[in-house]
């Protein structure tokens, strides 16, 4: 604690840091759980034909949140695979992914680095379609990309490592990074493909869609189920709720350390000055018997004990109030029982 009772700087940069993040996590927490509970009260609609007389049946013909499942079809065209023969999908990710080791100054260690040099999406219109063969009804998948979570399976994967000369690996321990290769991804959201899609679903004239919804809340396409998902949800919200528990801890402990020191320093303070009344009354007590008895030996008694004779000057201030016996006795650090000061040093007094 700093003079006055204050916490120091570095207590209240603490505290304000260790508020602040928890305030962050809770924050986190909430959108966690509005998210959670969203998908939890979602409206479960099968991909049927009573579809269609359920959104007529729709306030506006719409459902702000639904949950439905199907399997994956392509409206016209699908994108062929650049590497795997017969694999063909809606959604296709290529990715250039350049892995390396710098080396860390802090740790002295060489640590792994990866960073994406390069990323192309593609997409074709494609709808979901019920599982058995032969039903009609069909579900416009809208704007793919825009979802929270898109499930795409890595079809094909292949590391390209980095070719070095001698005086390449000299040059890149001397910069501190060592490049270790090119990895090359292709991704895609296969046709046939279960899909589990959350969103707004719409009737528009005679199309079904499924499109981001207008509340805030995520736009899922996933391959799992829809149980998996909500459990997976709601796990992410007990991992961000006890970083939030543990945090807000941590803040009221820091506060408690504070307070509790503040508390300490004001009882101290309130001690001394009842010393200092009393040792003021003591002193208005003996100048009284003083000037009634003219007593000199009294004048010149240490003002601690009153028994010894002050045998002590205190230097900077230049009190002349203790003898030596009192002044070893003082608590460190040593100050003047008159005014406070610090005693910077001790001469003796010698009274002939």
């Amino acid at each position: 604690m700093e003079g006055g009772g204050r916490p120091s700087a570095a207590q209240a940069a603490l505290l304000a840091a260790s508020t602040a993040l928890t305030a962050l996590l809770y924050s986190v927490y909430r959108q966690k759980a509005r998210v959670a509970r969203g998908l939890e009260g979602a409206r479960r609609v099968r991909l049927d034909g009573d579809l269609r007389a359920v959104l007529l049946e729709a306030p506006g013909r719409c459902v702000p949140y639904a949950v439905i499942e199907g399997v994956v079809r392509a409206v016209k065209e699908t994108l062929s695979s650049q590497f795997v023969e017969n694999c063909r999908g809606v959604v296709q990710r290529l990715t250039l992914q350049e892995h390396k080791m710098v080396w860390n100054r802090t740790t002295h260690l060489w640590n792994d680095y990866e960073k994406i040099i390069h990323q192309r999406t593609n997409s074709t219109p494609f709808e979901l379609v019920p599982q058995e063969e032969g039903a009609s009804v069909t579900v416009r998948v809208m704007k793919p990309l825009d979802a929270a979570e898109l499930s795409l399976e890595t079809v094909y994967e292949k590391f390209h490592p980095s070719v070095q000369s001698f005086t390449d690996v000299i040059g890149h321990y001397i910069s501190g990074e060592r490049p270790k290769g090119i990895q090359e991804t292709e991704q895609m959201l296969k046709v046939g493909t279960a899909l589990t899609g959350v969103g707004e679903l719409v009737l528009d004239n005679t199309t079904i869609k499924l499109q981001p919804p207008k509340q805030g809340m995520p736009y899922y396409l996933s391959s799992v189920d829809f149980h998996s998902l909500l459990q997976k949800q709601e796990s992410n919200v007990r991992f961000w709720k006890i970083l939030t528990v543990v945090f807000g801890f941590a803040t009221c402990a820091i506060l408690f350390f504070i307070l509790r020191k503040q508390y300490r320093h004001h009882r101290e303070r309130r001690h001394l000055k009842q010393m200092q009344d009393e040792f003021r009354q003591a002193q208005e007590r003996l100048m009284r018997e003083m000037n009634a008895e003219g007593g000199e030996t009294l004048k010149n008694a240490c003002v601690i004990c009153l028994s010894n004779t002050k045998s002590c000057v205190f230097l900077e201030c230049g009190h002349v109030c203790s003898c030596n016996e009192c002044y070893r006795a003082l608590p460190e650090p040593k100050k003047c029982p008159i005014c406070r000061q610090p005693i910077a040093r001790v001469v003796p007094l010698y009274n002939s």
